[in-house]
């Protein structure tokens, strides 16, 4: 963005609130890994931005569950809750509800 000139962009991480806590969950505990090395990342890149005075906003939106298809990947509770239950049985979000967040954080003034 510099590069090109823009000092008024915005830069949006998509992370998971996996990525501010330890999780109990054995089997996710690289994707909680990687999503904290987001946060870290987000936060570092801010007070860069911010030490260049740069008008460059940097957001990161961190879901909870979401109904995606990590649950092909991951298992949620170690094998003995499938995808099907855990969502049955918890709150959950939809993709919809990321890009509507993600357009919500672009639609917001600069003070924000």
């Amino acid at each position: 963005m510099r590069e090109r000139g823009v000092d008024d962009g915005h830069i949006i991480h998509i992370n998971s609130v996996a990525g501010h806590c330890y999780s109990d969950f054995p089997s996710i505990h690289f994707y909680s890994g990687s999503k904290h090395a987001v946060t870290v990342l987000t936060e570092g890149l801010r007070r860069e931005l911010v030490q260049l005075n740069s008008h460059i906003r940097v957001t990161s939106i961190s879901p909870g569950v979401v109904d995606t298809e990590i649950f092909e990947v991951i298992d949620p509770v170690n094998g003995k809750v499938s995808k099907e239950q855990l969502l049955r049985n918890n709150p959950f979000l939809n993709s919809k509800d990321i890009s509507d967040a993600v357009l919500y954080t672009l639609g917001t003034p600069p003070h924000v």
